[in-house]
């Protein structure tokens, strides 16, 4: 029996979990922290919205892959009725809804209010936002997109705490008959406290299929070509060793920089080469693995993103600081910052050290 197991005097025994209040908490969970669920595959998950209406129903979560698939999340407990079949019709049904849909229809209707409420003015711009190394090629994003609504392949999630035998036949069964444009992942969240630590358990059902009830030559779906992340600052200095003139001093004091900013406690430096040509620098605060800029080559020119939610969670204290250096410029997701002066330089050095000594 899968969970997590506590030793006692008396030896080992399977922890009791804690319910969960209500579907809300655990949608919110889901909402947040997509990357929490254990999918096949493991794809990087962006939000787009909650409650979205998607024909007569509301759809729980509404995700995308980074590879452009759309990921409708169904989230239940099992206490509702609506956990053993209902759940199957409601994910179905909004993928039915979304098969053919238009992207750009998709933006000015379901999606509209999440996006405005998020200041994205597309599904493109929301990606980007919290694409902090640069991974997603926003062109092929969009194309790519557009194809998976064409087509109808779909990745359609469903979370709960408890998975019913009846359920998993159920999905197992739509395994088998739907593997060109389907991906189903069966998933169940609870949570344990440990040692007066709230810790969440999510966990991958894999139904039981025999050998004679997958085709030999089922089709596989497309994976989404990845970037490469290194350590350290070597594959950006590489980059920019064709660049001259006045990007390449920009370039040059940029690389001093981060390599000062390495040098604090809880900060590590990476690169990333993405799969578009672009290639950045990445200094993150470890353990959280998340950075409150981005340092850009892009095709030879420099510049910087600055995500707020990273400030708002490890350097509060500078977040006005900051504005006022990059001002016009909003402390936004992902904004991006071309006027690198000396005064935003010290007032991201600062927030880098408030964020080490957290």
């Amino acid at each position: 029996m899968t969970g997590i197991w506590t030793k006692a005097d008396n030896g080992w025994k399977l922890a009791d979990s804690h319910p969960f209040p209500d579907e809300a908490t655990l949608q919110g969970l889901v909402a947040e922290n997509p990357q929490l669920l254990p999918l096949a595959g493991s794809p990087r998950l962006f939000t787009l919205g909650r409650e979205v209406r998607l024909g007569t129903g509301y759809a729980d979560v509404l995700a995308v892959e980074e590879s452009g698939r759309p990921v409708i999340i169904e989230v239940k407990l099992a206490r509702n009725a609506e956990a053993r079949r209902a759940i199957v019709s409601q994910v179905l049904s909004y993928a039915a809804f979304l098969h053919g849909y238009d992207a750009v229809d998709l933006e000015e209707g379901p999606l509209r209010g999440a996006l405005a409420e998020a200041d994205h003015g597309s599904i493109t711009e929301a990606v980007a936002a919290f694409d902090q190394e640069g991974a997603v090629d926003t062109s092929e994003f969009a194309t790519a997109l557009q194809d998976h609504l064409n087509s109808g392949r779909f990745r359609l999630v469903l979370v709960l705490d408890e998975v019913s035998a009846e359920l998993e036949r159920i999905i197992a069964y739509l395994e088998t008959v739907a593997l060109q444009t389907l991906t189903i992942d069966l998933i169940t969240i609870n949570v344990y406290q440990v040692k007066g630590v709230e810790v969440a358990l999510p966990q991958r059902i894999s139904p039981d299929l025999s050998a004679s009830s997958t085709p030999a030559s089922a089709p596989k779906g497309r994976s989404a070509p990845r970037g490469v992340l290194s350590d350290g600052p070597d594959a950006f200095v590489e980059s920019v060793a064709q660049v001259s003139g006045e990007h390449r001093e920009v370039f040059d004091e940029l690389i001093a920089w981060a390599r000062e900013l390495a040098q604090l406690p809880n900060v590590r430096l990476f690169s990333y080469n993405g799969v578009g040509g672009t290639v950045t620098m990445l200094p993150r605060i470890v353990p959280e693995n998340a950075g409150l800029v981005t340092i850009w080559n892009d095709f030879g020119k420099p510049s910087l993103s600055v995500w707020r939610s990273v400030f708002e969670r490890l350097a509060p204290r500078t977040i006005s600081r900051t504005e006022r250096a990059i001002a016009p410029i909003k402390l936004g997701q992902g904004k991006t910052v071309k006027d690198i002066s000396a005064e935003v330089i010290a007032a991201i050095t600062a927030a880098y050290q408030e964020a080490a000594q957290r």
